[in-house]
């Protein structure tokens, strides 16, 4: 058999950049070397929130129908036909409002995927 012309060994130059980019480089300002505490309240709750996982049909159908499709509290109020005033959707204010969008998706992909339900009551 003959032997590849090919090598599987990467040129110098490349070597070169890819140690070059392994070290580290000290730092020149004081302030970087300062560890920065973020005060995070919520955290634990958004990842308990982030790793429920949906295994049961009957808890996806509960999350589908509490969790809303749309933000509940954006109104157009009108008088005589024409609209005066227009609230604004508040759900970005809720700090859960990503963790629980996330969490009815997922359950409305368990429905569909895992279960074959139609999931357009819930839509």
């Amino acid at each position: 058999m003959e032997s590849s012309h090919y090598t599987t060994e990467p040129p110098q130059d490349a070597r070169l950049i890819w140690v070059a980019s392994e070290v580290a480089m000290p730092a020149t300002n004081e302030k970087s070397h300062k560890l920065k505490i973020q005060f995070a309240p919520l955290r634990p709750i958004r990842e308990w929130l982030n790793n429920i996982e949906v295994s049961d049909r009957q808890m996806a159908r509960t999350f589908c129908s509490v969790i809303p499709a749309q933000c509940p509290f954006e109104r157009t109020i009108s008088l005589f036909g024409r609209p005066i005033v227009h609230i604004p959707p508040l759900c970005k204010l809720n700090p859960f409002y990503e963790e629980l969008v996330a969490l009815r998706f997922r359950s409305l992909c368990y429905l569909a995927d895992e279960c074959g339900e139609d999931i357009s009551p819930y839509c």
